[in-house]
This record gives C-alpha cells, structure tokens and sequence, in this order.
C-alpha cells in the first residue's frame, strides 16, 4: 500500500512540476519570442502580424494579454480540436485584465481616464437606486455602459424591478470598469507611434488615429473613428451647424439624439432627428460648430480650462464667462452651457460693450502673446 501511495505521490508532484515549469517555460517563450510563438497557431496569425505593424509594435503580447495556466489550457483546448472561430473575440474577463496593463506605458492618460466619468464601474452603473426606480435595466444600457459584457443584463444584475435593492451579481465585476481603454480603442490597428505634432491644431482637432475606434457590442468588433459618420442634427426645421471632427463620431455613439416622437412636429414634417433630445449635447447658440474636444479633454472629460481657451476673462458685457449663469457654473441652471443663447439672458437685445478696454480684449487674437 505504502508503495502505490509512494507512486502516486511522484506522479502528483511530476504534474504539479509540469504544470509549473510549462507555466514559466512557455511565458519565457512566448516573451522571447516577441508573438512568433503565438503567430505559430494559425488563427493568431493575424493579429500578431497587425501587431508588429501597430504603434505596440515593440510591446509584447504579454505585456498585454493576460496568460494564466487555465487561459493557456484553453487556447490549446481550442487550437486542437479544430475549433478555429472566424474571428477571435476577447471574453469580457480577459479585455478587464488587460485594463490595468494599459496603465504601465500610458500612465497619464490612464490617471486622467480614472479620475473621469468614463471610468464609472458597473455597481455605480447598474445598480444606481435613483436611476433604476426612475428607468428599468434593459440590455441596451450595455451598449454603452458594459459593451464588451458578454451575456444580458439580467446576467448582471438583480433583480430586474423598479424596487430594488439591485446588487452585481456576477463575479467580480461590481468594481471594474463598465467602459474600459478598449470601449474607444483597437490596439492592433496599422499605424506609426503618436510623436509630439510640429504645430498647433485646428479647432476641428487633429485628424483621428487609427487606434480610436467605437467597440459595437452586437457586431463584437471595433469601428474606426473615421468610418464612422457625424450626423446632421435639426433644431425645428434647421439644420444645425455640425463640426466634422472626426473624433467626436465615437462621442455620438453613445450621446445620441432620439428618432423624433410620433405625435411632434419634428416627425410630422420630416425634420430629423433633433438636437438636445435623447442624450446627445450637440453644441447650439453661442456654441454652434464647435467639437466635443474642443471643451471636454479626451480621457478624462475635464472642461476646468476650456473656456478661457477661446475667451478672455470677461465678456463683452463685463460679466466673468465662467461665472455666468449656466450650467458650466452651477449644475442646476436653466441654461446649458452646451446650447445657451445670448438671447436667452438679453431678451430684450444684446447689451452694448461696457468699455473700450473690454472690446480690445474680445479683439485680441487667439495667437497673441498676451493669450499664450
């Protein structure tokens, strides 16, 4: 007896010994191997090859990917029996364990994204008691919040009720990222390595990289920026002014506006689609055909700076921009900043200039050594 015990026991331990050696020994390969190890498996192939032609062309895949002992088993599982799927999507799991990786080159922007509303987790998101008595869950609130989710809501969260208390129930995931890097950007698209450009942007903002790209939950792949259209908006009848900064299609993803209702004008005459309803923020009144990025920064939404970008210090009516009463100044003003009229304070008329000294600093230009 002793003897089969002492067998068994030096078989446990050549399996453990494997299991550990073949851990480290293949992600001492793979790493070394900078992806041809990974390339070796032909439904890799692609990927790695549009990698190596990536601005991450010098990362590795693990520097990225994660590469536990039961992924590796999977991807052999899969491998072997011949189970190649057209394309290979990343479960919902691995594109969160990814995230935190993001943050060991792009520390900047990761802290930035962090620190903003993009950032938001699932139980700040689905299980939101004012919001959830208010709208019930559905499976499109993970169009935007949660695309890379793999089941239904229901999957998700519970109960499905206006009462409440609702609570994540899938593990693990009350506290990650509803919309992680990869929400708004393809990390194996073709391009070269972002460097510092030459001179200023345009209002319109610099043309979009290749990597920004909108994750469509439903196809389960990335859409470039760039492929992705700017839509003509109406107030009433009016075609609004819309900035064609290719950027801000990724923004309309999400902050749509809504197919006019049955029983509006809108849908009686056939306007479109019109501005300000649904979630869309399309800047009209004094705003018109500016950019999303010409006030919000990119990762993380911060608009602390962003009028005085454009503006000097005081209107023309001697009144300081940022002190004005719209919502850039307190939250619960009638007038949002992203349509507030002059007229909708002045309705009377728009008030003369308060002093010459006012109207030179509105003349000044923007490129002004007193602006910089």
């Amino acid at each position: 007896m002793n003897r089969y015990v002492k067998f068994a026991a030096i078989a446990v331990a050549l399996a453990v010994a494997l299991a550990v050696g073949g851990v480290f020994g293949a992600s001492w390969y793979y790493t070394s191997q900078h992806g041809q190890g990974c390339a070796n498996c032909h439904e890799m192939a692609d990927y790695v090859g549009a990698v190596h032609a990536s601005p991450h062309r010098n990362v590795g895949c693990m520097d990225c990917h994660e590469a536990s002992l039961s992924t590796k088993l999977r991807h052999i599982r899969v491998h072997l029996m011949g189970t190649k799927p057209e394309a290979i999507r990343l479960r919902d799991v691995d594109v969160l364990a990814m995230v935190p990786n993001c943050q060991k080159c792009h520390q900047k922007d990761y802290a930035a994204w962090s620190a903003g509303p993009h950032s938001a987790t699932y139980s700040q998101i689905f299980a939101d008691p004012v919001h959830n008595s208010k709208r019930r869950l559905m499976d499109d609130c993970l169009r935007c919040h949660g695309m890379h989710f793999s089941g239904p809501v229901r999957d998700l969260v519970q109960p499905q009720n206006a009462q409440g208390p609702w609570h994540i129930i899938r593990l693990g995931f009350a506290d990650q990222p509803t919309m992680p890097c990869q929400a708004c950007h393809q990390m194996h698209e073709k391009d070269e390595p972002q460097t510092k450009p030459a001179k200023r942007f345009s209002v319109a903002g610099p043309a979009a990289d290749s990597s920004l790209a909108y994750f469509d939950r439903r196809e389960g792949m990335h859409f470039a920026a760039v492929s992705l259209p700017i839509p003509q908006l109406y107030e009433g009848s009016r075609p609004v002014k819309m900035n064609q900064d290719a950027r801000q299609s990724i923004c309309y993803q999400c902050h749509a506006p809504r197919t006019p209702d049955t029983d509006t004008p809108a849908a009686e005459h056939h306007w479109g689609p019109q501005v300000a309803s649904g979630d869309d923020r399309t800047p009209m009144g004094v705003h018109e055909g500016l950019s999303c990025l010409s006030c919000h920064i990119g990762h993380s939404q911060n608009t602390t700076a962003s009028c005085k970008t454009c503006h000097p210090e005081m209107s023309h009516c001697g009144i300081d921009v940022e002190k004005m009463d719209t919502t850039y100044a307190n939250p619960q003003s009638k007038h949002n900043i992203h349509w507030v009229k002059c007229t909708d304070c002045h309705q009377h008329g728009i008030p003369k200039m308060k002093s010459a000294s006012i109207a030179q600093a509105n003349a000044q230009p923007l490129d002004s050594p007193t602006n910089n």
